[in-house]
């Protein structure tokens, strides 16, 4: 059972992560962002519940749509911006944008935009934990475009094998880029698939955020007492286009009903009505966490704006041959 405590932790978190979305949509046309970005606008519900039912040490590995994840785990905030922004102060020192955050202190442990790059690193990293009798579970985030990639099957046989602690996490938002589930795989279940290479495998909708807190746990408790890897399909749904800050309606790649649909399931609308109509929160209490988030969003792109750039002294020691 939920606690009360727990699911306005679940909202604060959805909510933090779609404030910061919309800021950096709202700012990147200032041109000043020297990379390319994939917002989760919609999808923050699978990040808030997944690492909600994590401990500290246990490590996550994303993709190109990485910044729920990464803030979702508790990465560094003023990094991540400054990152975007090409500062020497990012969390990767301003090398990598938007696609490649990094964040060692609060456990998560990379992303970048080679669809299915880390989930092989997810294994490796609880394959690890294993060797050294950690209790450790390794997490990888991926989109259903993912499951067409040969290394994540490779990596599901591998971790089911050694009965590995990792959690496989699809965030199913129907979408590769414009094409639709439908047209890149057959008309069978992606966790249907993943149970058969023998990991635990559930499927959820991850517009709710207490469904797929319930479900983490769960699966997370299983990866770490020994009962091998776990597979969640969450299904959610991507408000703007694929890459950049914008609405791409006009390209008529999904219909104005399915985008009405898809952003009806909102999740941070759906907790917020739950926790006011169940007396979890006041508006006032709402509004004042709001302004919270809003000045540390602000402070943060201060932050970024007046650290320094980059010079080639910085590279040193940052590039690795073998």
């Amino acid at each position: 059972m939920t606690t009360a405590e727990e699911l306005v932790s679940l909202f604060r978190t959805m909510w933090r992560i779609r404030l910061i979305e919309e800021a950096l949509a709202n700012r990147y046309a200032e041109q000043e962002m020297r990379c390319p970005m994939h917002l989760c606008i919609g999808q923050e519900a699978i990040a808030s519940g997944v690492c909600a039912a994590l401990n500290p040490d246990d490590v996550v590995f994303s993709n190109h749509r990485a910044h729920g994840h990464y803030l979702a785990k508790g990465g560094d905030l003023k990094a991540m911006v400054a990152e975007l922004y090409g500062r020497a102060t990012g969390c990767c020192g301003g090398r990598g944008g938007s696609m490649h955050l990094i964040d060692q202190r609060a456990g998560f442990l990379g992303a970048t935009p080679i669809v299915g790059g880390t989930v092989p690193v997810a294994v490796g990293a609880a394959w690890a934990a294993r060797l050294k009798g950690e209790k450790k579970v390794g997490v990888a985030f991926f989109g259903d475009g993912c499951f067409e990639e040969g290394v994540i099957h490779e990596s599901m046989n591998f971790a089911v094998l050694y009965k590995l602690p990792v959690l496989f996490v699809c965030e199913n938002n129907n979408f590769s880029v414009y094409t639709p589930l439908r047209e890149r795989q057959p008309a069978r279940p992606i966790h249907v698939v993943a149970q058969a290479h023998g990991c635990g495998a559930w499927h959820s909708d991850g517009n709710d955020v207490e469904a797929v807190y319930a479900l983490a746990r769960e699966a997370v408790h299983r990866a770490r007492v020994g009962e091998g890897p776990q597979f969640l399909e969450l299904d959610t749904y991507r408000w703007r286009e694929h890459c950049g800050p914008s609405f791409d309606d006009e390209l008529n790649y999904r219909s104005a009903d399915e985008i009405a649909a898809g952003k009806a399931s909102d999740p941070v609308s759906r907790m917020r009505a739950k926790l006011l109509q169940e007396s979890h929160v006041t508006q006032s209490g709402l509004e004042a966490m709001t302004q919270q988030i809003m000045r540390e969003i602000d402070e943060a792109f201060e932050f970024a704006l007046s650290s320094p750039t980059p010079t080639y002294r910085d590279g040193a020691g940052k590039i690795y041959a073998q």
